[in-house]
């Protein structure tokens, strides 16, 4: 059974091993809870291309924060962001850099922080799309540029959001894995959506288990719909399956 199959992979693959070569290793370098999302929704809004380029380009950019994101957020004035004028990973460049440490001051020193506005978004309805989306607003509810919107996904628009759920399942999930660190018990690992990029996607069409063709927000919801069947609470660990196979194995 595919269940079976699923089951074991993920016991395989959701260990402290699997820390090591991810971007998860990152806030795994901190122990302060602000310090650990800051850390996490940086380096989730770098993961894309090699995971070696994603941890790296991450640590530095943490670094020009030394090593204190939560400190330098809170207290930085403008000066202090020409820190990140040279920073580069990708399309990410020293312009968003900045914004993305402005935007975060202000929902740290005015919407309570990370948690809070992923918690008022989920309560309207109960429902990660809806705290995917009022995250993004008031990510961007002050004046920005606009080459910044690509970086945060706007699942309005149909988008997998695929950093975003990576990010929501490292601070919303808890288990014996010891990977996730599950700091955000108000909000149930039901609740969550898998994120899918396309490792976990070819994956999952090889098991027939996914349908749609395209990685978008379609087939985030039909995907995560299946793995509900397989295990109603916490369907997203499934993740360490289809992304470990992916990554490592060929059917």
């Amino acid at each position: 059974m595919v269940k079976d199959l699923l089951e074991e992979k993920y016991r395989k693959y959701n260990t402290p091993e699997f820390i090591t070569g991810d971007p998860i290793s990152v806030p795994h370098l901190y122990s302060r809870k602000e310090n650990i999302e800051i850390a996490g929704i940086l380096t989730a809004l770098l993961a894309w291309g090699q995971r070696n380029t994603i941890i790296r380009n991450a640590r530095r950019l943490l670094q020009l924060m030394d090593n204190d994101p939560c400190s330098f957020i809170l207290h930085a004035e403008d000066t202090d962001l020409e820190l990140f004028d040279k920073f580069v990973h990708r399309t990410f460049n020293g312009i968003d850099a900045r914004y993305c440490v402005t935007a975060l001051q202000n929902i740290y020193r005015s919407r309570n922080g990370l948690h809070a506005v992923f918690r008022e978004g989920f309560t309207k309805n109960h429902d990660m799309k809806d705290a995917l989306e009022y995250f993004r607003t008031r990510f961007f509810e002050l004046p920005h540029p606009s080459r910044t919107e690509k970086h945060i996904a706007d699942v309005t628009r149909g988008a997998a959001a695929k950093r975003l759920n990576m990010f929501l399942r490292w601070m919303v999930r808890k288990d014996d894995g010891g990977v996730d660190f599950g700091l955000w018990d108000d909000i149930p690992a039901s609740a969550l959506y898998i994120p899918l990029d396309m490792h976990t996607g070819r994956m999952a069409r090889a098991l027939g288990l996914l349908k749609r063709k395209q990685d978008d927000w379609k087939a985030v919801g039909e995907l995560t719909d299946v793995l509900k069947k397989m295990d109603p609470d916490d369907p997203v660990k499934y993740d360490f399956a289809l992304f470990g196979m992916g990554i490592y194995e060929e059917l």
